[in-house]
Parts: structure tokens; C-alpha cells; sequence
């Protein structure tokens, strides 16, 4: 395959094709350079993740459990781990970048040089020609002006009344017309066979000669990219050892981690000694010494208020109402909320809104078919179609009769959808940081609740510093220190739910289903990243951003989490991805 060869006629298409060649070369150093960039910004927002989570000085004394250890040696490899993506950047603007920035500069120069000479040889043959041309419009007109002397000696010889000195000079002119158009011609004669020449030389060889150096001048930037994005895999391949090691490591931590131990620590820095208290003795009631019966009343009540948080009579609500959000047993999806109903039929209508526009297609074609062998019975009998025609009618009327009935109920859960947005507040400009989604409503947006289910391990670690900045309890950060004996107060100003005042007494919905239970105790606290609206009069619960709550259940793979209010003793669902979470059990390890 040679250009000089097949594309001797395309001299501006190659110029054309190499300059773009060079710069698809520029266009993919760019690439390189800023995912060098890209890498260096990953290594150093790493380094300052690993810088921010170093335990303070504060908090050395709660390094002493495995939980905590491990994530300081954690720490320790993802800033090694971030290292090597340094590596690699400065490895790629080395390797890669700088040679190929040099290469392109190189490519640049010899094409203009190379382009250059083939102006150079298109204008040796333009000028050949040119001299071609010249030459045979000179022998063009020496014959014409040959011919006219010849014409007007005729004439002269002719003519008796002229004298025979004036025919000798015309006889001299036509003799001297007739050789300078004999020379002429012979011009006109060498200056094609050397046109000719030149031409052949022009095609054959020197501007095939140029263009197998723009072809090597293209194959070697083509063969260079190879180059270049293989040493690009190369670069990262060589700091993989290094990586698993790093990876290894994190592995080698989380496995050092000691739950036994760590129980036993906890018990060693917490053990009392004192021994339980004595059983109340039966104290018997007398009328007349009321002092005493009020101390022993007095006295019962608050070993009972103590007590309280194992064993109450209070109505909590049902969990299972926010895990039936996302399925639904009926057709038509009567048992969703409106919202979810809404987006299942919204789904469910153009699923069939797909088929029907299938099936039509596929009714059009058969349609056409037939017309075809109507108008060509060689091409086969249209009666085979008539069959497949009548089938696809009627699973396309069946498919529009159900559009129809789902488009109905669309239009009737549009009007029936009235539950107010719900908006979340970023901590500092307004809007939720990377990772979270901005919801309008939970009931209206499915996608953002199903994605809090495995967004929510990320966002229990990244709202109020981590666990390891925790002390046994609760940090005086948190200013939840004291949540455990919170939850053992009185519920005389809690928010029960009567189920007297349920909406439908024929159906017991799991949003509005309640029943008695004893006094769930708090195993954790947390913090509100965003403020949350709740969901009409559902099980969800408001709750401010920066609010404290105490945590009741945790994300059971569902999205939400199950907190109360310290003062009011109000209980509810919260998004899991709207909340920063620590358990009592993570704070107390560390």
C-alpha cells in the first residue's frame, strides 16, 4: 500500500488528512495531562481525608480499642495508597506527556518540510506546462500568420498589374513565415516531450516520494499513540503490587479488629463493683400515717422511672409500612402511596405505550407484505399473512385497551398526588454534597430512596467526624452523652398515636397500623444533615437540620431509620442518608 501510488491525485486530501492526524495526536496529550491532573487532585484530597480523620490528642486515651486501631492503620495505607496515585501521575507526565508533546512538535516540522517540496515539484510541473502552453500557442500563431503569406504570395503571383519585384517580396515573406513556423513547431515539439517528461517524473516518482514521506510521517504518529497508551498501562500496571499491598493491609486491620476484646476493655474501664439493688419489701398501707405512704410512693415512683425504657405499655408504630413502599401485590397498585403508585403506572404506561408502537409496526409491515404479494402472487400467497394479520389485530386492540385503562388510573393518581416537597439543606451553600440526591418528595422520587439503601454506610461516616473522633458515651462534641439515661425518662410527654383515629376502619394500611409494644431503648444517637419535611400524616417524622436524635432502629436495607426526640419523646422514620449515625456500641470502642 503505497499513497504515491493509489492517491497520486490527492495532494490537498493528504495535507489535509495529516494535519488532522497531528492534531488527534495534541488532542490526546491533553487527555493524558489532565488525567494526570485528575490523579494528582485524588492523591491530594486522599492525603487531606487522612489528615483530617489523624486521631487528636484528645482522644488518644480511645485508641486503645481494636476498632480504633484498625482505622489509624487504615488510615496509615490509604495515604500510601494515595501515594502511588502520585506515582502514576508523575510517571504519565514524564512518560507520556512530555515525549509526546516533543513528538508532535517533531511530526509538525517534518510535514511542513515534506509539504513544502511537494509545492516545490507542483510547481515545476505548473511551470513546465506553462512553458508547454506558451510554446504551442507561439506555433499556433507562426502557422497562422504561414498561412496568410502564403495566401498573399498566391495572390500576387496571380495578379498580372503587379511587378515581378513585388512578387519576389512577397514570395521572401512566405518563405520566411513558413520557416519560422517550421521553427515553431520544433519549439512547440521539445517543449511537449520535455512537459511529458517532466510530468511522468513529476507522478512517478517525485511526488511519490514525497508522499511516502507524509505516509511514514503518519504511520509513525500512529504507531507512537500505540506506544503511548500502552506505557499508560504500563504505568498504572506497575504500582498494582504496591496498591494490593496497601489493600492487603486495610484487609490485615479490619481483621485485627476484636470484638471479645474490646468487651472485655469496656468492661475493665467501666466495672463499678456496686451489687444490684435489694427487691422492694411489701410495705403495708395504713390511713393515717400519710407522710410515709407518700415517701413509699415517692420512693416506688422512682424506682420505676428508673426502670422505665425495658418494660411500657406505649403504642409504637409498625416498621413494616415504609418496607412496603417498594413492592406492590395489586395490578392497578391501589396498595402504594400515591406517589409510588403514580411512578409505577407512569412506568406501566410506557411499557405498553412500547409495545403498542411494536405491534403497529409489526401490523404495518405484515400490511406491506401482503400488498406485495398482491400486486406479485410470484412472490407467494397473501392469504399466509392474512392469519398473522388478524393475530397482531388483536393483541394490538388488547394492548390499547390496557394503555387506555392505565393512562385512566395515570390521570386519576395525578389528581389524587398532594404530598408537600420535601427539601434538604446543605450544611454550608445550600446544597447536599456529592453523592446525595435532592429529592422533591419520597413519595415522588423511588430512585433516591432506593439509592439511600447503599448510600447509607457512607453517610453514617461523614457528618460528624467519623467514629474515631468519639469518646466512650459520647463526646462532648456530640452533646448526646447522656442519650442512654435520656431514654429511660417518663414517655407523660410523648406523642402517642391513637388508632381510634385511623382514617379506614375496614383496611389497616401499614401507614396507619399501630400496635402495643413495649419501649424500644436507643441504641445510638445521631445528627440531621438535612432537614427532612416528612411524608404527609405517614410513620416518617420531621426533623431539622443539625438536630440530635436519638436512634431506635437502624437501616434495615429499606432507607430509613427509626429515631425519637429526647424532649418530646416523638418517634418516626428519617431518611438513613439524611442523618449522620453513631451506635453506642461504635461509640463505646472507641
Amino acid at each position: 500500500m503505497n499513497w504515491g501510488i493509489e492517491l497520486w491525485d490527492q495532494y490537498d486530501n493528504l495535507a489535509a488528512h495529516t494535519h488532522k492526524g497531528i492534531d488527534f495526536l495534541d488532542k490526546y496529550g491533553n487527555f493524558v495531562k489532565e488525567r494526570c491532573a485528575i490523579e494528582l487532585e485524588y492523591a491530594t484530597k486522599l492525603r487531606r481525608l487522612v489528615k483530617n480523620y489523624q486521631p487528636k490528642r484528645k482522644e488518644e486515651d480511645e485508641y486503645q480499642y481494636t476498632p480504633c486501631k484498625a482505622f489509624k492503620q487504615l488510615l496509615q495505607e490509604l495515604n500510601d495508597f494515595a501515594g502511588q496515585r502520585e506515582v502514576v501521575a508523575e510517571n504519565l507526565q514524564s512518560n507520556v506527556v512530555r515525549e509526546l508533546h516533543l513528538l508532535a512538535k517533531e511530526l509538525r516540522e517534518e510535514r511542513k518540510q515534506h509539504l513544502n517540496e511537494g509545492a516545490k515539484q507542483m510547481g515545476v510541473l505548473h511551470s513546465s506546462i506553462g512553458s508547454l502552453d506558451r510554446a504551442r500557442r507561439a506555433y499556433e500563431r507562426a502557422a497562422r500568420e504561414s498561412e496568410r503569406a502564403l495566401e498573399t504570395f498566391q495572390k500576387a503571383d496571380a495578379d498580372l498589374n503587379l511587378s515581378r519585384a513585388e512578387v519576389e517580396k512577397q514570395k521572401a515573406n512566405m518563405k520566411l513565415r513558413s520557416q519560422a513556423c517550421e521553427d515553431a513547431k520544433q519549439e512547440y515539439m521539445d517543449q511537449l516531450r520535455k512537459t511529458n517528461e517532466a510530468q511522468r517524473q513529476h507522478y512517478e516518482q517525485r511526488l511519490p516520494h514525497v508522499f511516502k514521506q507524509l505516509q511514514d510521517l503518519d504511520e509513525k504518529r500512529i504507531k507512537n499513540i500505540k506506544n503511548f497508551m500502552i506505557s499508560s498501562v504500563d504505568v498504572e500496571r506497575k504500582v498494582f503490587p504496591i496498591i494490593m499491598k496497601c489493600l492487603d493491609g486495610m484487609e490485615q486491620a479490619a481483621n485485627s479488629i476484636n470484638e471479645k476484646e474490646d468487651t472485655k476493655l469496656v468492661i475493665d474501664r467501666y466495672k463499678s463493683g456496686f451489687v444490684p439493688p435489694e427487691d422492694f419489701q411489701f410495705e403495708t398501707a395504713t390511713g393515717g400515717d400519710t407522710t410515709d405512704s407518700a415517701n413509699t410512693h415517692h420512693h416506688t415512683h422512682n424506682h420505676l422511672t428508673a426502670a422505665r425504657g425495658t418494660v411500657s405499655g406505649n403504642k409504637i408504630k409498625k416498621r413494616g409500612g415504609l418496607l412496603s413502599i417498594f413492592s406492590s401485590n395489586k395490578e392497578d397498585y391501589s396498595d402504594l402511596p400515591p406517589n409510588q403508585k403514580k411512578k409505577k403506572l407512569q412506568a406501566k404506561v410506557m411499557e405498553l405505550s412500547k409495545q403498542v408502537a411494536q405491534e403497529q409496526a409489526a401490523m404495518e409491515g405484515l400490511m406491506k407484505m401482503k400488498g406485495v404479494y398482491e400486486t406479485s402472487p410470484a412472490l407467494g400467497d397473501p392469504m399466509t399473512v392474512e392469519g398473522q394479520l388478524n393475530e397482531c389485530c388483536d393483541k394490538l386492540k388488547k394492548l390499547r385497551a390496557q394503555l387506555n385503562k392505565f393512562e385512566e388510573l395515570l390521570a386519576e393518581a395525578n389528581s389524587q398526588v398532594g404530598a408537600p416537597p420535601v427539601h434538604t439543606t446543605a450544611r454550608t451553600n445550600g446544597q447536599p454534597p456529592p453523592g446525595h440526591t435532592q429529592a422533591t418528595s419520597i413519595g415522588s422520587n423511588s430512585e433516591s430512596l432506593s439509592r439511600s439503601a447503599s448510600e447509607s454506610s457512607v453517610s453514617t461516616g461523614t457528618g460528624t467526624g467519623g467514629a474515631g473522633a468519639r469518646a466512650a458515651g459520647g463526646s462532648p462534641e456530640s452533646g448526646l452523652g447522656g442519650e442512654l439515661a435520656a431514654a429511660h425518662h417518663d414517655h407523660a410527654n410523648g406523642h402517642d398515636h391513637d388508632p381510634d383515629n385511623d382514617h379506614d376502619n375496614d383496611h389497616e394500611s401499614d401507614f396507619d397500623y399501630y400496635y402495643c409494644e413495649p419501649d424500644l431503648q436507643p441504641v445510638g444517637y445521631c445528627k440531621a444533615l438535612y432537614a427532612f419535611e416528612g411524608i404527609g400524616s405517614g410513620s416518617t417524622m420531621k426533623m431539622e437540620c443539625g438536630e440530635r436524635l436519638l436512634v431506635l432502629e437502624t437501616d434495615a436495607g429499606d432507607g430509613w431509620t427509626r429515631v425519637r426526640r429526647q424532649l418530646t419523646r416523638e418517634e418516626g422514620f428519617v431518611p438513613t442518608t439524611y442523618i449522620a449515625t453513631t451506635l453506642y456500641a461504635d461509640a463505646n470502642a472507641h
